[in-house]
């Protein structure tokens, strides 16, 4: 990958294929011969190229061939401009005289004195004689012990040999030293509570971990009134209320990700803050996946997805391709619930300043600068050693560019990766951050032993598993954590009194606290990191930490008229049926979500009976019409709709069709726009015309009816059902793990258009599939008045064998396994009727 992205047209790779060779020819590799041997080993190496081109969003190798999108870490510039001209590296490194010593001292260890056995070097699990880890068996045991008893001083063990790692240099921050300044007291600083509500937990799934260890976050941090973060996989709404004894579960970040899993307009209601998380710190450009083997009842329940289906979450979002479409987003969520912060999750990298500074500009609230160093229980190893930057570096870059550009007051900085002592949090704030998160070290105090094996369900203590029997291993508890956060909370107030510094918020980017400090390692005396302590020119005057709020101008957005229409239905008492009607214009965007949220707030997840406010609109709708819909609200429009109609669909009911008497044909036209149904989890949606691309990307619950689509339709499925009666375009089902399309193939081309890849296509024979066609084309055809539901009613026989249902082999697994089981627990309760009847 990296010579393809310096220019070569073509690697010859002769040595390993001498060393297959030497194999085949000693007999080390019996069952194949040379030819099979070669062609498995280019296989293999083709996909790393592919994969690295995917997290690069590049689409063909001849865009990526010469591109050099690559940043070099630790090395210096006229080796560089030598030989990587135009490459950054930041903070400078070593040279070809460097590289020669660090391959001397591998070829050293390799041929040295050989091993009978090859041995770990310790890069990814922790060996006592491999590469230094962070987290050892030592500063795991120091962390946990000071946290279970509650025990400060062995703390301060903890975080000396923490920090010790750290200067050795382990990290960036470890190159820095405070300045020397004249202390004052511990009382005149600011207090550990108002320390305690900077401070986060880091962005895991409950699915990824299990929930004994999320709910056991959540109930810690709203203690100390801090924020836990509900990561990508949504939450169990029983979360939302208080336990009676004054615990409370619920996550007060909850997370939007590119799988929109469990994102609904309840989920959405009960949040502080809402992430939309754009990448991960040690997998920038990939996406996620949740083994079938980890999705029991309640995750799949959480999910709205299936039991033992694999979940995958797509690299992008697919209604974010520009800061435009961010600005959108932010907007639907902040119309989704009107008092939560919006937050937007980047990665650190080069450039990533003038990103932030678009998002600045897209009126997010709070900016999360994540490093490489963290989130790696569940990352390819290719991503954990190639992928990503250390935090330093994009969060000094955010902050300046920020500065300069004088958007540094309008919004909070945010950071993590690895942060584990107070010394850690002092150094990020004095680089520009202002709030806090702390991940794998939060895992640790609850019993985590770094055995890297969250992604396999096999975690020997519970914390990253479903299987209940390791789950009762779990020994975490809240007070763990509390002891904690609030160790740090005293630690940093500590540092802050040794810099004569009484308020947190006069830490935040003061370069001037910071110095470099004498380096001994060879390597490290070569690094430059005066870059990260530059404080912009002519930015004096300029805050350095968030004073404004954000303007989100959804004062007066339409759903304010529509709440005031619909209060009959939204009073506790009454809940009547109304029914509004107005005109909608293109500039009337996510319509429907701020309502939603009224709903959701009000009556919780079960929303309204069917039905109960009827709007109906007359004009051309802009962005997002429908998003998040609440159950108990049904949307017709005459007319069309822009992108991301019926977004997060959450139980609402949807139909548009053109007005009446306009002059083209339904079914030749397009009448709303792309990625329709994005991440939907209930509800109806009736399409009288054509949509755009991305038809239902991610649906996992919604039924919808269309007369023809764009490519990638059905994409990343994994429930619901759709039904499609024209034309699809290319990538049909790619990526769709549930759910069920039905498509009247009438041409017989319906195939070339499909990405068999994880689905299979079969005539519609069962009765109860063509029920479901029969049902929903009658409804369509009600909505609606399409003519192409009424033609094919007429003619159903004549139809019918056009008709392909697409169905995902492991979804079709899993329907098959459950209705096995449900045959044999009928089975079972006639033969106790049986015999109860033999007994009397």
């Amino acid at each position: 990958a990296l010579l393809f992205g310096y220019g070569a047209g073509a690697v010859n790779p002769y040595g390993a294929f001498a060393s297959i060779h030497s194999l085949v020819h000693r007999g080390a590799l019996p069952d194949i011969g040379y030819q099979k041997a070669e062609n498995n080993y280019v296989k293999a190496v083709n996909k790393g190229p592919l994969k690295v081109l995917s997290k690069m969003g590049t689409s063909t190798l001849r865009s990526y061939r010469g591109a050099q999108i690559f940043e070099a870490i630790g090395l210096g510039r006229p080796l560089i401009d030598e030989y990587f001209t135009g490459t950054e590296s930041r903070i400078g490194g070593i040279g070809i005289n460097g590289i020669e010593r660090e391959v001397l001292i591998q070829h050293e260890r390799a041929y040295h004195r050989p091993p009978e056995l090859l041995e770990s070097r310790g890069f990814y699990h922790y060996r006592k004689e491999g590469e230094r880890h962070a987290w050892n068996p030592e500063s795991i045991y120091l962390l946990q012990w000071a946290t279970r008893t509650g025990d400060y001083a062995r703390y301060k063990e903890f975080s000396k040999t923490a920090d010790g790692l750290t200067m050795s240099p382990h990290f960036i921050r470890g190159l820095f030293d405070f300045a020397e300044r004249a202390p004052i007291p511990l009382d005149e600083v600011e207090q550990v509570q108002s320390i305690l509500r900077r401070l986060t937990t880091g962005a895991m799934s409950f699915g990824s971990i299990s929930r004994d260890a999320h709910e056991t976050i959540a109930i810690a941090m709203n203690r100390l009134q801090g924020r836990s973060n509900s990561g990508e996989g949504g939450e169990d709404p029983e979360r939302f209320t208080p336990h009676p004894d004054g615990t409370w579960a619920r996550s007060a970040i909850k997370q939007v990700a590119s799988g929109r899993f469990g994102v609904t307009s309840h989920y959405l209601a009960n949040a502080d803050e809402l992430q939309i998380k754009i990448a991960q710190g040690a997998k920038p450009g990939e996406g996620g996946q949740l083994p079938g083997y980890k999705v029991d009842e309640i995750i799949a329940h959480t999910r709205h997805s299936t039991p033992g289906v694999t979940l995958i979450s797509p690299p992008p979002h697919h209604d974010i391709y520009s800061i435009e479409d961010l600005a959108q987003l932010i907007f639907d969520l902040k119309n989704a619930n009107p008092r939560a912060r919006i937050s937007v999750k980047l990665v650190s990298e080069t450039g990533v300043g003038t990103i932030a500074a678009g998002v600045a500009k897209a009126h997010a609230d709070n900016i999360l600068i994540s490093g490489f160093e963290g989130g790696t229980g569940a990352s390819p190893i290719s991503s954990i050693t190639h992928a990503g930057l250390p935090w330093e570096i994009g969060l000094a870059e955010t902050h300046q560019t920020l500065l300069m550009n004088g958007l540094r007051g309008r919004v909070r900085l945010q950071t993590d990766g690895q942060l584990k002592t107070g010394r850690d949090i002092v150094i990020a704030a004095i680089l520009g951050a202002e709030e806090f998160g702390f991940g794998t070290s939060t895992l640790i105090v609850l019993g985590c032993v770094m055995m890297r094996k969250c992604h396999q369900n096999t975690c020997p203590v519970g914390v990253a598993t479903q299987d209940p029997e390791l789950r009762r291993r779990f020994t975490g508890k809240p007070e763990h954590l509390v002891n904690f956060f609030t160790f740090l909370a005293r630690e940093v107030r500590e540092i802050m009194a040794s810099l004569g510094i009484t308020k947190f918020n006069d830490l935040v980017g003061r370069r001037d606290l910071l110095r470099t400090g004498a380096v001994g390692h060879w390597k490290a005396k070569l690094l430059d990191v005066s870059p990260l302590l530059h404080v912009p020119t002519g930015c004096e005057h300029h805050a350095r930490y968030c004073v404004e709020t954000q303007l989100h101008k959804i004062d007066n957005v339409l759903d304010t008229r529509l709440i005031k229409g619909a209060s009959p239905a939204l009073s506790p008492y009454g809940r009547m049926p109304v029914q509004i009607d107005m005109p909608i214009n293109n500039t009337d965007r996510a319509v429907g979500a701020m309502l939603s949220y009224e709903i959701s707030t009000r009556f919780g997840e079960a929303g309204l009976p069917d039905d109960t406010i009827q709007c109906r609109f007359q004009g051309s709708a802009g962005q997002s019409f429908g998003a998040f819909l609440a159950r108990g609200v049904t949307f017709r429009l005459e007319g069309d709709a822009n992108d991301y109609f019926g977004k997060g669909l959450s139980g609402g009911k949807l139909i548009v069709h053109p007005p009446a008497g306009s002059d083209f044909v339904p079914e030749e036209n397009i009448i709303i726009g792309n990625t329709v149904l994005y991440g939907a989890t209930s509800g109806e949606a009736f399409v009288r015309g054509i949509a755009g691309e991305r038809f239902c990307v991610r649906n996992s619950g919604a039924i919808a009816v269309v007369e023809g689509t764009g490519d990638h339709c059905a994409e990343y499925m994994t429930g619901g059902r759709i039904i499609v009666l024209g034309r699809v375009g290319r990538n049909f089902a790619a990526g769709m793990s549930g759910g069920i399309a039905y498509v009247l193939d009438r041409d017989g081309t319906f195939e070339y258009f499909c990405n068999k890849g994880i689905v299979g296509l079969s005539p519609v024979r069962e009765f109860d599939d063509q029920d479901f066609i029969i049902e929903y084309l009658q409804k369509h055809l009600r909505h609606t008045g399409s003519g192409q539901a009424r033609d094919i009613l007429a003619r159903w026989r004549d139809y019918l064998p056009k008709f392909v249902k697409v169905l995902p082999f492991e979804y079709k697994r899993a329907l098959d396994e459950m209705k096995l089981a449900k045959i044999d627990e009928k089975l079972a309760r006639i033969r106790e009727e049986e015999q109860l009847g033999a007994t009397y």
